[in-house]
This record gives structure tokens, sequence and C-alpha cells, in this order.
């Protein structure tokens, strides 16, 4: 699995570098011509560049595409690009403008794919690209630039920018939705979608300091289901993790935007219900339970899901966040202790109930 990864993000990787290196190819196979035009080359130099501007891109495409690791075959393209680059440099007698528009435009790519390392690599490779050109054609020194070797590398210099810069900009942005996914992922319960443990006590206590700081009213809810072992002793695990998206479904049919549901661990489920009145908390936690209690399951029609559910409002001389969480724990263990399927609030005698 983690080799599929890997060549997933390398082919994901190829795919990013197949549309500017093409670019980036025609572009400087503009400006290598402009060079290369005074110097009066032979033929094959000709077919050479045009092979290495137009095919290259394509054939090193389809390189990393049947490669078994195309992150790495990538990255030996690039340094092949940096050793074309070299040989290029020397093949234009080391003309300033095209040599450092086509070398400069190369190193760009290595430092966006690899980095330092990579820029290290290329920088040695277009060394060894210059010193092979100079081995096989002899050192030539052309530094005399002309108006048509201008013109010749300004697509270079200005358009195939901008390009590598928009490829950066859309993976910075699909970085950035990643991130956001994988943020909301570690916050969120697998099974239900609701806010987990973890992230449902850390906005219990951003509304428990908000309460204090506003005097505003709010109300804690947890939920037990009933004898949920039994369940999933008797009905099997699966009948068991319905039960739980069914009350995932209702406590999201019932809760308004503002209300911050998580399922606490196992079978039991908090709610956080801001600017409420105990008496409206209970009305909610009542339509949840009864709905609970009406609900049937296609395979197993005869099971009857209760709830069990303590409420407890803020109070001004709770210390700390576990002071309130604690008070509806014990009003769930009251509704627990006088029979179950019930809401019992926090203070009150007796448990309220609606059968």
């Amino acid at each position: 699995m983690g080799t599929q990864n890997n060549n997933g993000k390398g082919l994901s990787f190829a795919k990013r570098i197949y549309l500017p290196r093409t670019i980036g190819s025609c572009f400087g196979l503009i400006a290598v011509l402009g060079a290369l035009y005074p110097l009066a080359p032979p033929t094959w130099m000709w077919a050479a560049a045009v092979i290495n501007g137009l095919g290259w891109p394509h054939l090193a495409y389809q390189l990393a595409r049947r490669s078994r690791s195309p992150y790495r075959a990538e990255q030996r393209n690039l340094l092949w690009d940096s050793l074309s680059g070299g040989f290029w440099a020397a093949a234009m007698h080391f003309n300033p403008l095209p040599s450092i528009t086509v070398l400069a435009m190369m190193t760009m790519d290595n430092v966006a794919a690899g980095g330092r390392p990579l820029f290290l690599r290329g920088a040695l490779v277009q060394l060894l690209g210059a010193a092979i050109g100079t081995a096989l054609l002899g050192f030539g020194w052309q530094p005399v630039v002309t108006q048509t070797q201008v013109w010749a590398c300004l697509p270079m210099l200005t358009l195939y920018p901008f390009a590598l810069g928009w490829v950066s900009y859309t993976l910075a942005l699909q970085l950035s939705e990643h991130k956001r996914e994988l943020s909301a992922l570690s916050r969120t319960d697998s099974l239900t979608g609701l806010l987990n443990h973890g992230a449902w006590k850390d906005l219990l206590q951003l509304k428990f300091h908000k309460c204090r700081q506003e005097r505003c009213d709010a109300v804690i809810a947890i939920i037990d289901v009933d004898h949920f072992k039994h369940i999933n002793d008797n009905y099997g695990h699966i009948v068991g993790d319905s039960v739980l998206r069914q009350l995932t479904t209702e406590l999201r049919r019932t809760l308004r935007d503002c209300d911050l549901a998580g399922r606490y661990g196992g079978d039991e489920f908090c709610v956080i219900l801001p600017r409420v009145s105990v008496a409206q908390a209970n009305d909610a936690m009542e339509r949840v339970r009864l709905a609970l209690h009406r609900y049937r399951h296609s395979l197993e029609p005869h099971l009857r899901v209760t709830l069990s559910i303590g409420l407890a409002a803020f109070r001004s001389d709770f210390s700390e966040p576990a002071n309130w969480l604690h008070e509806a724990d014990k009003a769930l263990y009251v509704a627990k202790n006088n029979g179950r399927n019930r809401v019992s609030i926090s203070g009150l005698q007796q448990p309220h109930t609606v059968m």
C-alpha cells in the first residue's frame, strides 16, 4: 500500500512538471536557435536542438509514467534537463544572455522540485554538460548579444516564470486544501462524522470561558445509548454502528448550527447548547430521545433503542469546565438509576420524563 501511495504521488509530481517542461523546452528552443544561428552549426546540431526542445518533454513524461518510481524518474529527468542545458550553453559558445536564460530557468525548476539538494546536483550536472559540449565541439566564447537573440530569449524570461508560478500557485492551493481536510479529519470521529473526544473538549474550554465572560446561558447534554453492549453482543457491531449513526442523524436534524455535538467515547455523546434555557435544551433532547425510541432497524425490527440523557446548565460558580461536565454526568446517572429512557436535569429532585 505504501509503494502504491508513493507511486501515485510520484505520478502526480510528473504530471505537474509535464506542462512547465513542455512550455519551457519550447521557449528554450527559441533561445538556443537564436544563439546558434550566427554560429552556422552543422545540420545535426539543428536537429538535436529541435528534438531536445520538442520531443524530450513528452519522452520524459512517458519515462516517469512507466517507471516503478515516477518520482525518482522525474528527478533523473530534471538532471537530464540540467545536463542538456550545460551542453547547449557550450554549443552557444557561452553567449551570456541565452546561456544564462536557459540555465537559470532550469535551476529554477530544480529548486522548485527538490530544494537545495536538487539545486546542488543540478548545478554540478550543468557543469558536466558544459564540459561534454566543450569536449565535443571545442571551446567558444561569444560575448556579443544581438537584437535577435534578445527577442529570442524574451518568451523564456517572461512567459515561462509565469507558467511555473501558476503551477506553484495551484500546488499551494491543493496543499492548503489537503491541510484543511487533514485538520478536519483529526478533529472528527470516523464513524459518526461528529467532533471527536479531544476536539469537543477543546471547544468546551472555549465555550466555558465565553460563558463566564459574557454571563450567557448554555447547557451541556450527555447522551448514553442504554444497554449498548447488549445491542452489540446480541445484534452485532454492524447493527450497533447503525444505531450510533442514527443517533447522529437525529442530533443533526434537531440541533442548531451553533450547537456542538461530539462523540465522547463508545456509546456516549456530548452536546453543548449555547444561549438556551434548561427547558429549551430539555425539549430538544426529548425530541432526540423519542426519535430513537421510534427507530426500527431494517434487519432487526424487534430492536428497541432508548437513551438516557443528563443536562446541566452553566453556573457562574463553576471554577473549570470539568465541574460543568461533572454536573451533566451526575444527571445522566440519575436518569439511568431511575429506569433509563429519560432526560434528567441537574439539580431537580426527580428526572424529567416523557414516556
